[in-house]
């Protein structure tokens, strides 16, 4: 198993309390995905790696400075919301996932950590309703498909932050023909890391 090592060397200036809510992350997990299966069982090894730094990858690209909410759609078991939650203490996180057993994961996660800044919620993004300063997802569907969604949840200075991977270009060429008040940039998070991960994995911010 990764330990939290790979986590301090790329966001080494950490709290003391934050570095005992990350190391708690992976027992947290282990415990729950025994009963509720919400990351691969083959994964949960790679806990570090393959979700808790790839959430906190969005850190690494978006400034947080002025942002006080954010919406993750389809956060499955809390990612990326919980890692950046820990990161950022004094923003409110509100996850989001239409499967309930999966909002029963990200509850029992957060108050385990003592997270007070996360609400989560079983609906559907379609149904969330109010304005945020960030909303973001991880693989959940086509780009145009998750902005016709989550539109009208967008302040007019508000990103949207997709964690991808493979080929984007037809879909980021498909969204500019259609929203073309919105920029789009595509990032390559293997200049961000240095994992073999990280070599297929993107990012896309829409601002």
């Amino acid at each position: 198993m990764v330990s939290t090592e790979i986590i301090y060397q790329y966001f080494p200036n950490l709290s003391p309390l934050q570095k005992e809510q990350f190391e708690k992350l992976y027992p947290l997990y282990e415990e729950w995905n025994a009963k509720i299966n919400v990351i691969s069982r083959k994964d949960i090894e790679e806990l570090y790696v393959h979700h808790v730094l790839h959430a906190l990858s969005i850190a690494k690209l978006v400034n947080f400075k002025n942002v006080h909410t954010v919406l993750d759609i389809g956060t499955g078991g809390g990612f990326p919301g919980i890692p950046l939650a820990i990161l950022f203490p004094e923003i409110e996180f509100h996850l989001v996932d239409s499967i309930g057993k999966k909002i029963t994961v990200v509850n029992a996660v957060a108050e385990g950590l003592g997270l007070t800044n996360v609400k989560a919620e079983q609906a559907r993004a379609e149904q969330i309703v109010g304005k945020y300063d960030i909303v973001m997802c991880r693989a959940v569907t086509q780009l145009i498909e998750f902005y016709g969604w989550i539109a009208k949840n967008l302040k007019p200075d508000s990103e949207v932050v997709c964690l991808k991977g493979g080929d984007l270009q037809a879909e980021i060429h498909t969204f500019k023909a259609a929203f073309r008040n919105r920029k789009v940039k595509e990032y390559f998070l293997a200049n961000l890391f240095e994992h073999p991960f990280f070599e297929t994995k993107k990012m896309v911010l829409v601002r």
